[in-house]
């Protein structure tokens, strides 16, 4: 073949290709419900009331699988209520083997670009769980042999919704999503607090004054500051791992309103089990079921967690913008890493930009948190149709929390340095260490010298030196900042 036949022949075959493929993009197939037929596209995993979700929800751009493990939580309750179903004789085990296949894969980080209903939906969920049943069907139909669609032998509502309702498979995905990520909020939590004890026992013997209501109150030592930052984040650990727990009660087996209508007998207990055993936590079936179904107090404890962290990094946040502040016109006790430019007009300033990102992040988990609250008391009766809101409140609240911690640790803590010839000045001229006179020379004394201190600008151990209240060895003894501060239960 000649050199200008091969070319035509070559661009024939791919002119032939590129249309092949724009008609696969093109092509449907057909499938229905209560309100008729509809298109859906032929590569689609997802079915019918998908696609109607995806023309009536298109509000904020984030989807579904913008939360991996929230894709997962679902996959784990369908998973769990199949195995449940066949174990007390509902479901066929070949059905069970095709949605173990679809679990299996969905699991592994295939098919996420199916899960597409928007977080901002009406209907408690329902779009949100049928997309979850429309994908696992047709993933575990091709995976057995069968086309897209033929749910003769794989049925998104018989089969994958059986023995559930919307109304107690949303709200349970919800609640192992929240679980899977705790832990690994928790985790990077527990590495910010070791950041903090690391840098505690850096500084420990590095005196400073500390201070209340911004007024200089008595020594203590650098590092006993960032190790009680350590300390009181440690503390929040310990309160989300507390507010974990009211997230192990869950409502599978409730189906509509919590009466269990059309749910076999055993179904219920084997389901929790079964939950369990996937999620590996103590997952138990809810004491009423009926009250389990619109009751929100599990989302509500567990948000309040997130936004008690929030709170407690913002005040460290601000603490440290504080202490770095100047670097020569503020208090300038550390200095905190120069990771970027402060400014478009002013040359050689640096911001402290990742402690006011810990800011920006606490302000959003603080109004979540309110979101969260809001949502919880607006359901009526026997359901709550804002848990679409809550679920995405907390999922964004526990990512951005696990990603700010992440860069509070590595972009601030770690770099951080004392600037030690402040500190000394400060101790050198302060009047606070007046306080440790009180037992020698009695409280009214105490504040004469003080007093007196402010009024002449001298720094107290000046004063005390020239009216010789103590000798140099008491000066020594008794005014030594490190000693002051009771060390005794840091490691020396």
């Amino acid at each position: 073949m000649s050199g200008e036949k091969w070319l035509a022949a070559a661009l024939l075959s791919l002119m032939a290709s590129v249309a092949a493929l724009a008609a696969d993009q093109g092509a449907t197939r057909t499938e229905h419900d209560l309100l008729g037929e509809k298109q859906v596209p032929a590569a689609a995993y997802y079915g019918v009331q998908t696609a109607r979700a995806l023309e009536n929800f298109q509000i904020s751009g984030v989807d579904m699988n913008h939360y991996p493990e929230f894709v997962d939580a679902f996959v784990i309750v369908k998973l769990a209520a199949a195995r449940a179903n066949t174990q007390v004789g509902a479901m066929k085990p070949e059905r069970l083997a095709a949605i173990e296949m679809a679990a299996k894969a969905i699991r592994a980080g295939e098919y996420r670009d199916q899960f597409l209903v928007d977080w901002y939906q009406g209907g408690a969920g329902t779009s949100a769980n049928m997309n979850v049943n429309e994908v696992m069907a047709n993933v575990g139909l091709e995976l057995t042999g069968h086309r897209k669609g033929e749910y003769q032998f794989l049925e998104p509502h018989d089969d994958l919704n059986m023995s559930q309702s919307t109304n107690d498979s949303y709200p349970t995905a919800i609640k192992v999503a929240f679980i899977l990520r705790n832990e690994k909020l928790v985790a990077e939590l527990g590495q910010l607090a070791r950041a903090f004890r690391a840098k505690g026992n850096e500084f420990l013997r590095i005196p400073k004054m500390g201070r209340t209501e911004l007024q200089d109150a008595v020594p203590m030592t650098v590092g006993q500051e960032f190790h009680a930052f350590g300390a009181s984040i440690e503390s929040e650990i310990m309160f989300l791992k507390e507010a974990e727990k009211a997230l192990y009660s869950q409502n599978m087996g409730a189906t509509a309103i919590g009466t269990g209508i059309n749910v076999p007998q055993g179904y219920t207990a084997a389901v929790a089990i079964e939950l369990a055993k996937l999620t590996g936590k103590p997952i138990v079936p809810a004491g009423d079921m009926l009250a389990a179904t619109w009751d929100q107090q599990g989302f509500v404890i567990y948000s309040a967690a997130l936004k008690s962290v929030a709170i407690k990094l913002s005040k460290i946040a601000g603490d440290l913008i504080l202490l770095a502040s100047g670097p020569r016109a503020g208090l300038a006790e550390i200095n905190l890493p120069a990771i970027q430019p402060g400014s478009s007009i002013m040359p050689g300033k640096v911001n402290p930009v990742v402690p006011e990102l810990i800011n920006v992040i606490a302000f959003r988990v603080i109004g979540n948190d309110a979101a969260v609250g809001i949502a919880s008391h607006a359901g009526q009766l026997q359901l709550n149709a804002y848990e679409p809101l809550t679920g995405l409140a907390v999922l964004e609240s526990q990512e951005i929390l696990r990603r700010g911690a992440g860069t509070l640790r590595t972009r601030a803590v770690d770099g951080i340095t004392v600037n030690e010839k402040v500190l000394a000045h400060y101790m050198e001229t302060t009047v606070g260490i007046v306080t440790a006179l009180n037992p020698v020379i009695g409280y009214e004394k105490a504040t004469e010298l003080a007093d007196e201190a402010y009024r002449t600008d001298k720094g107290l151990i000046q004063l005390i030196r020239e009216k010789k209240i103590l000798t140099e060895a008491q000066i020594k003894d008794l005014l030594d900042p490190v000693k002051l501060s009771n060390l005794g239960t840091y490691p020396q």
